[in-house]
């Protein structure tokens, strides 16, 4: 078939890596230009060098206009193929096409709509992610699906490692698709909408540490915050400190959420949970962490002893 991409960063760099290196045609590759988003500057191989290299027409837009429109017509498409288009696209665009638009979403649809579903995923306590095809339609990642992979979640995983995997799956999930549909046998299921989650963009803000979050909890937030996204981050006497590895602790301890409290192995005990002063809860074990120089400090020697709170 002959396919227009709507993609960005990595994800639209696969993407269109795995057209090139089928038997499908690419006429146009749509893609945005470069930010500074903290978010979109990473996993940020770029789908316009990689177009350019192999001679595919290239168009950079923000947001639709007429003119994409005309150039998407003059293309021809059979259908187009999104993954990580950012803004919204009008149906005259998404409709065009005879197969209409084909897009790609790294989470289990209908969970987990909207922007970082892998990250989000990870901070909630799901046992997997995924990638969904779904056909699109009027409103965000809510088409009907036609091919779904799961990739579970280990104990110990990063958001790193489940972005990486959800990313290798893209080539055979594209490509299952698109032959179901050029062949006529796809079977678009509808999404149950009531079990629709949304998700917004991350900022800087959501990686802050809450300490009244149980430790269960916090563990998976530095885990979902792993390099190179900004990590999960808290202050100690009015330094910024970023946590690049912890824990949950073996022990039980009590008292007050944020106090730096004891080691155990090879960090110190942060006590956690709204409701500490039960006594009942874990703590964070905190491991490794970064000052805001860039230097990195074991958990033990950057907490010499207890005493004082992180806030």
């Amino acid at each position: 078939m002959r396919v227009a991409t709507f993609g960005y960063q990595t994800w639209g760099h696969k993407t269109l890596e795995a057209l090139i290196e089928s038997d499908h045609e690419v006429v146009l590759a749509v893609t945005h230009p470069p930010s500074e988003h903290s978010y979109e500057s990473i996993w940020s191989d770029s789908v316009e060098e990689l177009a350019r290299a192999n001679n595919i027409p290239v168009h950079l837009a923000q947001r639709p206009d007429s003119e994409l429109i005309e150039q998407v017509k003059h293309a021809e498409p059979d259908i187009i193929v999104a993954n990580n288009w950012r803004t919204w696209l009008p149906r005259e665009l998404f409709d065009l096409p005879p197969h209409g638009t084909l897009n790609l979403h790294d989470s289990l649809l209908p969970k987990f709509t909207g922007f970082s579903p892998v990250i989000w995923a990870l901070i909630s306590g799901e046992k997997e992610v995924g990638l969904t095809a779904h056909r699109m339609d009027d409103d965000l990642d809510t088409g009907d699906v036609v091919v779904q992979r799961a990739v579970p979640i280990g104990p110990r995983d990063t958001a790193t490692d489940l972005v990486r995997a959800t990313i290798d799956i893209i080539p055979e999930v594209l490509i299952e698709a698109l032959d179901l549909i050029e062949s006529g046998e796809a079977v678009w299921k509808p999404q149950n909408l009531a079990d629709r989650t949304f998700f917004h963009k991350r900022a800087d803000i959501d990686s802050q540490i809450n300490w009244n979050w149980p430790a269960e909890d916090i563990d998976r937030l530095v885990r979902a915050q792993s390099d190179p996204y900004p990590n999960a981050f808290t202050h100690f006497r009015g330094e910024r400190i970023r946590i690049t590895k912890a824990s949950v602790s073996t022990g039980i301890y009590g008292g007050t959420p944020g106090r730096v409290f004891i080691h155990e192995g090879d960090g110190m005990v942060i006590v956690a949970g709204a409701d500490a002063y039960r006594g009942k809860n874990h703590g964070l074990v905190v491991e490794r962490l970064r000052t805001e120089d860039g230097v990195e400090h074991a958990g033990k020697d950057f907490f010499p002893r207890g005493g004082g709170y992180l806030t």
